[in-house]
C-alpha cells in the first residue's frame, strides 16, 4: 500500500528524516521502542511530531476530515446537546475542548452558544501542541467578535482546581498512543518497534509486562473467550488514568466523547485479526505505521467499552451511548439544517449543507462507524433531550 501513496516533497522528507534520526537514536541507546513509545513519538515529539510540526492537517487540505471541518451543523448540534447543562450551572459553568483542532469547533460553537444565550464562563482548549495552538488562536482572533473571542483560554494541562461545566472531546481517544499485543502458545506479547540490521525500523514482539498482559486477560474476561494465538490488536491499560488525569477535577457536569470505534465484542471480532491500527496520508488510509514516520497520522478505533470503565472508574455515569447519526438527529440536526439552508446564498452552498448532511449521518460515512458517548457527575438532574436519552444504546456496551 506504501508504494500507493503520494510521494513527500523534499521538505517533509527532510522533516521525517529528522524524526527518524531520533527514533534511531533512542533505539541503539534503550533498545526496542514499546509500539505505543513509538506512536507518541511519532504524534507529539516536539518539534518532530505529526501534531507538533508546522504542516496542515485538517480539512481538504491536509490529510483527514473531521466533522467539525465539514461546516457548522456538527458544532450547532454538540451545542443543543450539552447547553441544557450549561445553563443549568449558570455564571460558574465553563467549556473545555480537548484537542481543538483547525479552531472550526470553536468557532461554530461559540456562535451557537452565544445564540442559545448559554456563554460559557470561559471556554478553555486543552491544546499539548504549540503549533495548532497558534493556529487556533489566530482563527478565532479573526473570525469571532471581540467579546467571544475574550472568553477563550488555552490550557497547557488539565484544570486542577475543581470546575463545573462541560467537557467535549471528538476524535482524541483514537489518537492516544496505543499498545498493540499478541498472543504466542496462550501468552501475551507486545509489539515493539526495533531496527533491522541496516538501521531500517521494523516491528518485533516481545513478552508483555505485568499491565499489559493484565489488561488482555481482563478483555478475554470480558468477552467470555481467549484470544486465539497469533491474534493482534490494541488496548488502552493507560486509560483509565487519562480519563481520570483529563476530567477528574470536574466536579459537576457532562463529558462528550464523539469518536470512531466499537463495543469491545465487536472491537474484538476473531475476523479483526490485526487490530485496528491506520495510518492517514493526505486523505489515503494505509496499515503501514512505519512508512515515512511523523508526516501520517497514526490511530486506532476506540473500545467504547473500556472508554464506560474508564469513565465510572473517575466517578462518572455513562449517560448515553449512540452512533453519531442519532446522537447528531437527536440534537436538533433537521432544525439546524433548514435554518442554515434558508440563509444560505446560492445554490452551491445549500449543496454544501446537503453534503454535510450526508457525510455526518449516512452509514457508510460518518454515521454509524462514529460514537458518541455521554458522562454526568454531580448533576441533581440529567437535562438530556428526551430523544437522546430515548435513543440510547448503551445496553450493548
Amino acid at each position: 500500500m506504501a508504494s500507493r501513496l503520494p510521494d513527500p516533497g523534499p521538505d517533509e522528507r527532510a522533516h521525517s528524516d529528522r524524526l527518524l534520526q531520533l527514533l534511531r537514536a533512542q533505539i541503539a541507546s534503550h533498545g526496542p521502542m514499546p509500539f505505543a513509545q513509538y506512536m507518541e513519538r511519532c504524534l507529539y515529539a516536539p518539534g518532530l511530531g505529526y501534531y507538533s510540526a508546522g504542516k496542515t492537517k485538517f480539512g481538504e487540505a491536509g490529510d483527514f476530515v473531521t466533522a467539525p471541518e465539514l461546516g457548522g451543523l456538527f458544532a450547532r448540534c454538540v451545542v443543543q446537546a450539552l447547553q441544557p447543562v450549561l445553563a443549568m450551572l449558570g455564571d460558574e459553568a465553563d467549556f473545555l475542548e480537548l484537542g481543538g483542532g483547525s479552531g472550526a469547533f470553536a468557532e461554530a460553537a461559540l456562535r451557537a452558544l452565544a445564540e442559545a444565550g448559554t456563554l460559557p464562563r470561559r471556554y478553555l482548549i486543552l491544546e499539548p501542541s504549540a503549533d495548532l495552538r497558534e493556529r487556533q488562536r489566530e482563527r478565532l482572533a479573526a473570525t469571532l467578535p471581540a467579546g467571544l473571542n475574550a472568553r477563550v483560554d488555552w490550557l497547557d494541562r488539565p484544570p486542577e482546581q475543581n470546575w463545573r461545566g462541560v467537557l467535549f472531546a471528538n476524535e482524541v481517544v483514537d489518537a492516544l498512543p496505543t499498545t498493540r499485543f499478541t498472543l504466542r502458545a496462550g501468552e501475551v506479547y507486545e509489539e515493539y518497534v526495533t531496527l533491522d540490521g541496516e538501521g531500517r525500523l521494523m516491528r518485533t514482539d516481545r513478552p508483555a509486562d505485568a499491565l499489559v498482559a493484565g489488561a488482555v486477560r481482563h478483555l478475554e474476561r470480558d468477552l467470555g473467550h481467549a484470544f486465539a494465538d497469533g491474534y493482534r490488536s490494541e488496548v488502552l491499560p493507560q486509560l483509565p488514568y487519562w480519563v481520570q488525569a483529563v476530567a477528574g477535577s470536574l466536579e459537576a457536569g457532562l463529558m462528550l466523547f464523539v469518536d470512531y470505534g466499537y463495543v469491545r465484542r465487536e472491537f474484538y471480532l476473531p475476523a479483526r485479526s490485526d487490530g485496528t491500527l491506520m495510518a492517514h496520508y493526505r486523505h489515503h488510509a494505509h496499515n503501514d505505521p512505519l512508512h515515512w514516520p511523523g508526516l501520517n497520522d497514526l490511530t486506532a478505533s476506540v473500545d467504547f467499552t473500556a472508554l464506560a470503565e474508564a469513565g465510572n472508574s473517575a466517578g462518572f455515569d455513562v449517560a448515553a451511548y449512540l452512533p453519531q447519526a442519532q446522537f447528531l438527529l437527536a440534537s436538533g440536526l433537521q432544525a439546524a439544517f433548514e435554518q442554515a439552508y434558508a440563509l444560505a446564498g446560492d445554490d452551491f452552498a445549500r449543496q454544501r449543507l446537503a453534503q454535510e448532511v450526508r457525510r455526518l449521518t449516512l452509514p457508510e460515512q460518518m454515521g454509524e462507524r462514529f460514537q458518541a458517548m455521554l458522562f454526568a457527575r454531580g448533576l441533581s438532574a440529567l437535562p438530556l433531550d428526551a430523544g437522546l436519552l430515548a435513543a440510547d444504546q448503551g445496553g450493548r456496551l
